[in-house]
Order: structure tokens, then C-alpha cells, then sequence
């Protein structure tokens, strides 16, 4: 601890020794910081609180849109308010307008303002308006013709900018609507060409898709019915077309009554599009040979002539063979008309391979001008309201909760601070140099010190003979160094009260 404080004591007494070197320098560095702070122009800032009132006209909602619109329209008037358009009303409309003689001029004052005005959206629908000048006056009066324009643009501006947009959109639905009509037509013309070869619903793929589906399964049941005309025609050549009878009286026994019914339920199976591998054909095929066979040992008795008659069994078997023939003609045509339909549509797609790809065009373009079309409609709607609320009520209203206000004090730069960290640095400076020629050219303080750097034995030292003529002068010497820091701190404290006093006389 000792050594550090004998260290500091050889560093402070190096920089004494260079004192009028570091006391120069301060005042150099002062100088030209306090004439370089004493040319940064003075900023006055004004600021006023507007407060927008959006009263609800409307009910339900009609009153939310119509609310919303109000609030976009008033978000769009904050956004464009420090437009070169209403920046050069401003330039134009408070004392600026002195200064300007071109419109060189006037654009110089657009650009310095674009930085020096602030619009800021606080809670509540309330806005902050600032603006800085060179000139507390000329802060003041930015800021109120700023809050006039705010006012005006909201006021006058809106129902103009809603009457050019209602006209903006109804040429725009116009043009919509044509082009959707003139892609309809296109449409048509391109269904009445490909799609009435196919009917169906859908795109060309679809539709081809659902034709090759439908022939699938239309194959499948030609199949069925073919096969099941097939055992119709087989059990039909194993039926006998009449029966025998008397042409009198026939009489039918048990056993034959049964074999019928049992026929009949068996062609009843068939006409359903019953196998013989199905469970109840399976019984009935059964039953069907014990019946045969009760029959012919029972025989028939008759009276009065024998006759033949009808077999029921026969004829049923012939209905369903009409049927299942209709049933296979049915599927057969309309198989082939759906073959040639889809190999005519297959064919013009050959020859316009783009065919598909035009319509899915076609689609795509329809569907979009129909979404735009709804979009811009239900805009127009949005617009029309938003325009009679404006126009036939008071939905908007603006107050000015603080004016204007009157700067007394400039908000930058902070010249006091400045120029006591001028002071700082000024002094910081002087002694920073001091220690660095103390380290550039050294000199040894105590024999102790000399001793250490040269690592040679000291044997003695000389003390200093301090005379009265000597300690005389560099009393003299102090007084100077004295006098020299109390003036610059004097110029720092002088500097101060002038910065005040401007201030004072600005309020």
C-alpha cells in the first residue's frame, strides 16, 4: 500500500512539474470546445394532444364497419400527415414562409421538417403532435397549423377521398364484371366444344375419370346379367312348355302340386340373380328331385279326354328370360354410348393436347374475378356507408386537449452540460499530457527512485537550498498558475450566466 502511494505522489509530482503545460492546454481545449458548443443552433420543441371522437351512428353491424373505416381513414391521415403535400402547407402558411424566395427554398424547409415533426398515437384515440424550430415562436406555430391540417384532412379531405373511391370502385366493379362475362362466354364456348361429348359435372379429367368408372361398373353388371341370362336360357331348355291334363277335369295330387311350388320358387330365385351355389337354391334343388320323384310314382288322374296345359313354371321362366334380355340390351347400349362418347372426347383431345389445360385456366380465372368481384362489392358497401355517415352526421369530432404549447427552454442542445464536460475534458486533457511528457522525458523525484531504475547504489543526495529570492518567485509563479485556473473556470461560470440570461430573455 505504501508503494502505491509513493507511486502516486512521483506521478502527481510529475505533473506539478509540467503544471503550466497542462494548464495551457486546458485552455486550449476549452476554448475551441465552448466556441464549438456556442455554434450548435438551439432547438425549441412544441407539442399538442388532439383527441378524436368516433361516436357510434349506426347499429349492429353496419356501425362496426362504418366505425372501422373511420378509424382506417384516420390511421391513413396520421401516415400521410408529414407528406411533402402538407409539409409545404405548412412551410407555406406559418412564418417560414418569410424565408423562402424559390421553390428551391421551399423544398430545403419540406426536407428540414420531415425530421422536426412527430405524429405519436397515444391510448384512448388521442395523438401527440411535436414539432422542433430553430425559434420557440416558429415550434408553435408549426405544431397549430399541423393540428389545422390534421382537423381539415379528416373533415373536408375525407369525403372527397370517399367520393373518388366510390367512383374508383364502381369502374373497378365494372371492369370486374365484364371480364367475368367475357370469361363465361369462354367458358360456354369451351363446354359447347368438349364438355356436351361427356355429360358429367367437373373438368375434362373428371369427367373422363368418372365415364371410365361408370363403363367399370357397368361392365361388372353386364357380366352378372349376362350370366344370369345364360342360366335363365338353360333352365328354360330343361323346362317342358305344357303340362299333362284332361279335357275335362284334370287332376293334380299332392305330390305334383308340391313339385310346382317347388319350381316356382326356384325360377323366383333365378329372376332375384340366385346361383345354385346360393344356400336357399341349394335346398330348393334338393327339394326339387324328392318332389320329381313323388310325382312320377303318384301320376295323374283325369276325366273326360286328355289335354295338355300351360306350364306355370314355363312361363315364368320365359318372363324372366325377357326381362334379363332387356336388362343385358339396357347395359349393352348404354356401354356403347359411353364407349363412343368417351373415344370422341379422346379423339379432340388428341388434336388439342391443351385442352385440359385451358379449361383449369379457364377455372382458375373465373374463380379469381369472382373473388375479387365480391371483394371489391363488399368495399363499395363499406365505402357507400362510411360516406353517408360522414355526409349526413357529425360521426367525427375532434378535440384539442392541450394547445399548442409556448417552449421557454430549448431542448437541445443542453448547453450547460456541454460545456461543463468541455471543462472536464479540457482539464482531463491537460493533465493526461502533462503525465505523458513526465513519461517521455523522465526525471527521478528521490534518490530511492533512482537507485531502483538504475539499479546502481545511491551513496548520497544534495539537498535543495531554497533562498528567499527563489521561494519568492515561485510564490509569484503559483499566483499565476492560480490566477490562470481561477480565469478559466471564471470563462466556464461567465459562459453559464450568458446561457441563462438567453434563456430569460426567450421566456
Amino acid at each position: 500500500m505504501d508503494g502505491l502511494v509513493g507511486e502516486l505522489k512521483l506521478i502527481l509530482h510529475a505533473i506539478w512539474q509540467r503544471r503550466w503545460i497542462a494548464l495551457g492546454i486546458a485552455w486550449v481545449v476549452c476554448l475551441a470546445g465552448w466556441l464549438v458548443v456556442s455554434q450548435i443552433p438551439n432547438s425549441y420543441q412544441s407539442t399538442a394532444r388532439v383527441m378524436v371522437e368516433m361516436r357510434q351512428v349506426l347499429p349492429g353491424a353496419e356501425a362496426a364497419v362504418a366505425q372501422n373505416a373511420q378509424a382506417k381513414d384516420i390511421d391513413r391521415i396520421r401516415q400521410t400527415l408529414t407528406s411533402a403535400v402538407n409539409l409545404e402547407k405548412v412551410v407555406r402558411g406559418t412564418s417560414m414562409a418569410e424565408t423562402i424566395a424559390n421553390d428551391r427554398d421551399v423544398a430545403d424547409r419540406v426536407a428540414s421538417l420531415q425530421n422536426a415533426i412527430k405524429l405519436t398515437a397515444q391510448q384512448d384515440n388521442l395523438f401527440e403532435i411535436s414539432a422542433t424550430a430553430g425559434n420557440p415562436k416558429l415550434a408553435r406555430e408549426i405544431v397549430q397549423k399541423m393540428i389545422d391540417i390534421f382537423v381539415e384532412d379528416n373533415l373536408a379531405s375525407d369525403r372527397d377521398a370517399t367520393v373518388q373511391s366510390l367512383r374508383f370502385l364502381d369502374q373497378q366493379l365494372a371492369q370486374r364484371q365484364k371480364q367475368l362475362a367475357d370469361a363465361e362466354a369462354r367458358r360456354q364456348a369451351f363446354q359447347a366444344q368438349y364438355m356436351a361429348m361427356l355429360p358429367g359435372t367437373g373438368s375434362l379429367d373428371d369427367r373422363m375419370s368418372n365415364a371410365r368408372a361408370e363403363l367399370a361398373q357397368i361392365d361388372g353388371n353386364l357380366a352378372a346379367a349376362q350370366s344370369s341370362l345364360a342360366a335363365a336360357n338353360a333352365q328354360l331348355a330343361g323346362t317342358a312348355a305344357t303340362l299333362p291334363g284332361t279335357a275335362g277335369t284334370a287332376t293334380v295330387g299332392p305330390a305334383r302340386a308340391r313339385l310346382n311350388a317347388i319350381e316356382g320358387q326356384i325360377a323366383e330365385g333365378r329372376s332375384r340373380g340366385w346361383t345354385d351355389a346360393h344356400p336357399d337354391m341349394v335346398a330348393l334343388n334338393r327339394q326339387l328331385v324328392a318332389a320329381r320323384a313323388a310325382a312320377r310314382g303318384e301320376g295323374g288322374g283325369v276325366s273326360g279326354g286328355t289335354a295338355a296345359s300351360p306350364n306355370p313354371f314355363y312361363l315364368q321362366l320365359r318372363a324372366t328370360q325377357a326381362d334379363r334380355q332387356a336388362t343385358v340390351a339396357e347395359l349393352t347400349q348404354r356401354k356403347q354410348q359411353i364407349e363412343i362418347q368417351l373415344n370422341g372426347l379422346q379423339a379432340k383431345i388428341a388434336e388439342d393436347p391443351q385442352a385440359a389445360a385451358q379449361q383449369s385456366q379457364l377455372d382458375r380465372d373465373i374463380a379469381s374475378l369472382k373473388q375479387q368481384y365480391d371483394s371489391l362489392f363488399q368495399d363499395r358497401e363499406q365505402v357507400r356507408i362510411q360516406s353517408s355517415v360522414q355526409t349526413d352526421t357529425d360521426a367525427v369530432k375532434f378535440s384539442v386537449i392541450d394547445p399548442p404549447t409556448q417552449p421557454r427552454a430549448p431542448t437541445a442542445p443542453n448547453r450547460p452540460l456541454l460545456l461543463l464536460g468541455v471543462l472536464v475534458v479540457g482539464f482531463g486533457a491537460g493533465i493526461g499530457a502533462a503525465f505523458a511528457l513526465s513519461r517521455l522525458k523522465t526525471s527521478f523525484a528521490t534518490a530511492a527512485r533512482l537507485e531502483k531504475i538504475s539499479g546502481m547504489p545511491v551513496l548520497g543526495a544534495i539537498g535543495e537550498v531554497v533562498t528567499d529570492a527563489v521561494r519568492a518567485e515561485r510564490q509569484r509563479r503559483l499566483k499565476l498558475f492560480a490566477g490562470g485556473t481561477g480565469a478559466l473556470l471564471a470563462a466556464f461560470v461567465l459562459l453559464l450566466g450568458v446561457e441563462f440570461a438567453q434563456r430569460g430573455l426567450v421566456a
